[in-house]
């Protein structure tokens, strides 16, 4: 495999409505982002990524783009986005945007003309398609928000148009090479201005089959999930490597793709020398137990499956390439409620979670507020939730037969507002966020999880954090960490992540023991006495036997 530029690096996530408010108006912004700059390079901090500030609605939280040449005036000006670009850049930084391209605002001009003129060229830039003799829609395939994937055509008889998610963002025609040329000219221009690269939103969706057949309904509305027919289309490798052989390549730029879906075998196709992308998320937790009956019928995982599922996606990806790992993102709920057991959800099994992720070998993507150990917020109820996916989980959970409260419980264990609680800065008012109301609550935890206190608190989660991303970057372990092999051990010790991170100079161990009682392993070899990093202030260790204590977490050399 090829060293590239990117492959020591640290990633970071913003989700900038809710990073930091610079003009108080309760919203987040690009110019909150520049006074923050400092706080992620002293983390230790290369990469980040903006989640969308293009011009929007928001109807989607911006995933609904109305044009990718504009920012939004929420978040600021273009001038202030070419200023981040510049001070990333003096901090040796790199920033990534959001590509949304499967679809795009019902307000984009684009859509607008196709709308105004059936017989006009935009009309081949989206997918409109007359419904079935019976007046129903052209099939039966469900979109990621609920209902339908058509909607009628205003003042139209039985003419629809397709959205994969909500009604107001239409998918575009890849289809159309007019269409593909004007989003590559569109991703060029934001390289040319100083991109180091784009983060892919939904990318499979892209490639359609357009049969628009009827599946098995699996829910009582009637309707499939689109996943169905994402199973069944083919040739979405022509126009993903006709987009990296038209941007990527010619910019060196780094890319990272939002890839459900893949089929089997495909994993070398994305990613690697000649892959499609850069890199993929590893997403193999976050669907672990996922139906179509929707979020309130998953069940829970216990440690010992998520833990095996991460080492079966390691042994997937192989030398292929590099996952970015994560725990948590803007569309999760936050890890230390979703992967602890209620007694470690403290701060030495948040500890231990870092280390799980860092010492897999790929790209780790921390989210903001991860690094504080940020937490679930406790909603009271439906109205308090702003998120559009989690309010349609919540009408399929009463229209199974739960209960107002069950319902809720049920769809907040998954909600993406969790992660979109503003960023918690400081104990003061709104957690230091902004000076007045934010746009959505922040976690009542916030006097005691804040950057403010953490910076101060020297075995802090955040602290922690700092030492982890230190040790990737040492020279002494760094091609270890980054390009060693991945080799778990004591696989039969359930609630037990084991593995060794080898190379041709070292060999290292990571034992992380996650749950509620001390456990003691006996090592296949001897050695390992040299700790690199360990979440308590003992360890216990005699010969080939490790004695771990509730949640301890240790890297060994």
């Amino acid at each position: 495999m090829k060293k590239e530029w990117w492959h020591g690096k640290v990633a970071y996530q913003i989700y900038p409505k809710s990073f930091y408010d610079a003009n108080g108006d309760g919203i987040g912004d690009l110019r909150g982002i520049i006074e923050k700059l400092d706080y992620l390079k002293n983390l230790g901090v290369d990469i980040i990524w903006i989640s969308p500030v293009y011009r929007s609605p928001f109807v989607d939280q911006g995933y609904d783009i109305a044009d990718y040449y504009d920012i939004d005036p929420v978040f600021g000006t273009m001038a202030d986005m070419e200023e981040l670009l510049e001070e990333t850049k003096k901090r040796d930084m790199y920033v990534l945007m959001d590509l949304v391209v499967n679809h795009c605002s019902d307000q984009h001009e684009w859509f607008q003309k196709a709308l105004a003129d059936p017989e006009g060229e935009y009309r081949d830039y989206f997918y409109f398609r007359e419904g079935k003799e019976n007046g129903e829609p052209p099939c039966n395939w469900r979109s990621y928000f609920g209902g339908s994937v058509w909607e009628k055509v205003p003042g139209t008889d039985n003419t629809y148009y397709f959205h994969a998610f909500s009604k107001e963002q239409p998918d575009l025609n890849w289809e159309n090479p007019v269409v593909r040329r004007k989003i590559y000219e569109m991703m060029n221009w934001w390289l040319d201005k100083g991109l180091a690269g784009f983060r892919i939103d939904a990318i499979i969706n892209i490639k359609k089959d357009l049969r628009f057949a009827d599946f098995p309904a699996d829910r009582p509305d009637g309707l499939c999930s689109i996943s169905n027919m994402l199973r069944q289309a083919q040739g979405v490798g022509d126009f993903l490597t006709e987009m990296r052989d038209a941007t990527f390549r010619p910019h060196h730029a780094f890319s990272v793709a939002e890839a459900f879906d893949i089929k089997d075998g495909e994993m070398p196709l994305f990613v690697g020398d000649e892959g499609y992308f850069s890199s993929i998320f590893d997403f193999s937790t976050e669907i672990l137990g996922h139906t179509e009956k929707g979020w309130y019928a998953i069940p829970d995982s216990s440690v010992t499956l998520v833990r095996d599922t991460l080492y079966e996606s390691q042994a997937q990806m192989g030398d292929h390439g590099f996952f970015c790992n994560i725990v948590e993102n803007h569309d999760e709920p936050r890890g230390a409620s979703r992967y602890l057991p209620p007694e470690g959800q403290n701060d030495y099994g948040k500890k231990l979670l870092a280390v799980t992720m860092f010492m897999r070998r790929g790209l780790p993507f921390l989210y903001q507020g991860q690094e504080l150990g940020m937490t679930n917020c406790p909603f009271d109820s439906i109205e308090q939730i702003d998120d559009i996916f989690t309010r349609d989980e919540y009408r399929t959970a009463l229209d199974a037969g739960l209960s107002p409260r069950e319902a809720l419980q049920s769809v907040c264990r998954f909600s993406r507002d969790h992660a979109r609680t503003p960023m918690q800065w400081d104990g003061s008012a709104h957690a230091g966020f902004s000076r007045n109301t934010p746009w959505l609550q922040v976690n009542p935890n916030f006097r005691e999880i804040n950057a403010a206190a953490e910076e101060r608190d020297p075995d802090s989660v955040l602290q922690f954090y700092k030492a982890l991303i230190a040790l990737r970057k040492n020279p002494l372990y760094a091609d270890t960490i980054v390009y060693g092999s991945f080799e778990p051990i004591l696989r039969e010790e359930d609630n037990l992540y084991a593995f060794y991170r080898r190379s041709h100079q070292q060999s290292l161990l990571v034992l992380a023991n996650c749950q509620n009682r001390e456990l003691t392993v006996t090592l296949p070899e001897e050695g390992y006495d040299t700790v690199l990093l360990n979440n308590y202030k003992v360890f216990q260790k005699t010969g080939r036997k490790i004695s771990l204590l509730p949640f301890q977490a240790v890297i060994l050399a």
